[in-house]
This record gives structure tokens, sequence and C-alpha cells, in this order.
């Protein structure tokens, strides 16, 4: 238990490192002082470590996909076209209106982009919210287990909050009417059979998976690394793990 500890420790230490500032004053004020015991990390340490690391690190994430081409330049977050609308893509591809596609995709994608500038604010709600249990079942779970937590803690509230401003920036950075003008061009080929996915609700689930694959990827790195040892508790402590 206590190299377990020792090792989530640092995981959650590197998990804050870069944008500190951004959100120190919320840090402060939500965290509150952790007790000590001795030499080792308390419950109390533990709990406050994690939530200042998770503050730190969501905000962090947050800020990479909310920018322009966020979502849009990152093949591994990218929004393409729902299932049921591929056929649609390459039918339209194949009769020369392609470029119709493509900026259907970039409006959609810039939707999301819009979109995941609101999932700060719900994520410091749970992580405040975290209780001494929470912190002892992420410490011992899997290497996704941080991303588990707010999966599960956060995805109503997220679906909630992003649903309505996908649905609006849709409109504000024309993917609706691009994406109309795709159907439209797609239900007019003759003998297709006729489609028009639900745009919104579809764009909010992918914006949401790309938050969330997002903080799984940094979290998974930070524990399999040893480059992310970049600061000097890191490395002492590490030191102490390997050691073991």
């Amino acid at each position: 238990m206590k190299r377990i500890t020792i090792w989530m420790f640092c995981f959650l230490t590197a998990f804050s490192l870069s944008n500190c500032d951004t959100v120190q004053d919320i840090v402060n004020t939500t965290l509150g002082s952790s007790s000590s015991s001795g030499g080792g990390l308390s419950n109390d340490q533990i709990v406050s470590g994690l939530k200042q690391a998770l503050i730190q690190g969501t905000s962090n994430g947050v800020n990479v996909l909310s920018v322009k081409d966020g979502f849009f330049k990152n093949a591994a977050v990218k929004v393409l076209f729902p299932p049921e609308a591929q056929k649609v893509e390459k039918t339209l591809r194949d009769v020369g209106a392609g470029q119709i596609v493509d900026l259907a995709v970039e409006k959609i994608n810039r939707a999301a982009e819009d979109a995941a500038k609101g999932a700060k604010d719900i994520f410091i709600n749970a992580i405040t919210k975290m209780t001494v249990n929470d912190a002892m079942n992420i410490l011992m779970g899997a290497d996704n287990a941080c991303t588990n937590y707010l999966r599960k803690s956060t995805s109503s509230a997220l679906f909630t909050s992003f649903n309505p401003v996908i649905k609006k920036s849709l409109n504000q950075v024309g993917a609706s009417d691009a994406w109309g003008t795709v159907m439209t061009n797609y239900n007019r080929i003759p003998f297709v059979e006729k489609i028009n996915p639900d745009l919104d609700d579809y764009v909010t689930n992918k914006a949401m998976d790309g938050v969330f694959h997002m903080i799984e990827k940094e979290e998974k790195l930070i524990r399999k690394d040893p480059v992310k040892r970049v600061t000097d508790l890191l490395k002492k402590v590490f030191g102490m793990q390997d050691k073991k």
C-alpha cells in the first residue's frame, strides 16, 4: 500500500506541472490545508494533492482542446461524420462534392472546441467534492482510474452543459448550415436512402469523448514515463520507490 501511495502521489504531482498559476487561486480557495504525519503522506495530504493535481491537470487538458484546432487538427479527438452518415461522405466525395464535406467537418470541430471551454468548472466542482474513499479507490485503481472517476462523476453534468453550447455553436460557426447542405445534396441523389442524423447530440458526445481522451492519455503517460519525473520532488519520491 505504501509503495502504491508513493507511486500514485508522483503521478498526481506530475499531472499538475504546467500552468500551475492559472488555477492556483482556485486550488487555494477550495482545498484548504492538509495534515502531516511523520515522514509519510497522510490521507489528508493525499486527498489534497490529488485534488490539486486533478484541478490543474484537467484545466490544462481542457485548455489544449478549447483553442482553435484543438479538436480539428488532433486526429485522436477530431470529430468526423456520424457512423450512419459515413456513406453520405463517401457518396458526396465520389460525385465531386468533397469540399462541402470538408467544410462541415471543420465547422463541427469548431463547435466542439467552443463547448470544451465549459468543462473546466464542471471538473473543478466534481474534484472538490472528492472524498477520502474516492481518493483511495483512485490510488489503488487502474492506470486510468482518475479519468474513470471524472467520467463517472461529471458525464451527466457535462452533457447538460455541452449540449446547448454545441447547438448554439453549431449555428454560430455555420456547422448546422453546412450539415444541412451536406444532407440536402446527399438526399437529392437518386435512389439513396434519405437520412438526417441528430448532429447536436452526436457532436456533444464526441466532444466529451475528446476531453476524457486527453485526460486519460496524460494520466497513462505520467504513470509510465520516467521522463515525466521533471521536478526534485518527483525524483526524490521515485528514488525512494526504486530502492524498494
